[in-house]
């Protein structure tokens, strides 16, 4: 079965969530590239990278909590 077709049956919440997590793993991707550059400049960077991490790490949990909730809930056909 290829990709598209996979995703296409996927939920919107399951779809959701998916991007929230790549999302959230893009922010810790770019937080851990300020930690190694060690430069002065990059203190702003590391808030930055901070408040990211909390937003998109807040719209996971949100995701999933819909994610649970919608599984929770049956479909009607």
């Amino acid at each position: 079965m290829n990709q598209q077709a996979t995703a296409s049956r996927r939920s919107r919440a399951e779809q959701e969530t998916e991007n929230e997590a790549n999302r959230l793993r893009e922010q810790v991707d770019s937080a851990l590239a300020a930690v190694i550059s060690r430069s002065p400049d990059e203190v702003e960077s590391l808030r930055t990278a901070a408040d990211r991490i909390e937003r998109a790490a807040r719209d996971l949990s949100d995701a999933l909590r819909e994610l649970a909730r919608q599984r929770k809930t049956p479909e009607l056909p």
